[in-house]
């Protein structure tokens, strides 16, 4: 199972191995490909297979 599955265009993320990209806003999720809006970062297209966003609830 994807653990990325649920997140949607809106939710807010952050990167485990980057946290100096700050919380990004998730802009899609299509196919295991989840694009990104870090604020530090810019967009980042990330495979959801290898890596485990952290979903922030409070921005």
């Amino acid at each position: 199972m994807d653990p990325n599955a649920a997140l949607t265009p809106g939710h807010f993320v952050s990167h485990p191995d980057h946290p100096e990209w700050g919380t990004g806003q998730v802009q899609s999720n299509v196919a295991g490909k989840i694009t990104v809006n870090f604020p530090h970062a810019g967009k980042i297209v990330i495979e959801s297979a290898r890596i485990t966003l952290i979903q922030v609830f409070d921005p």
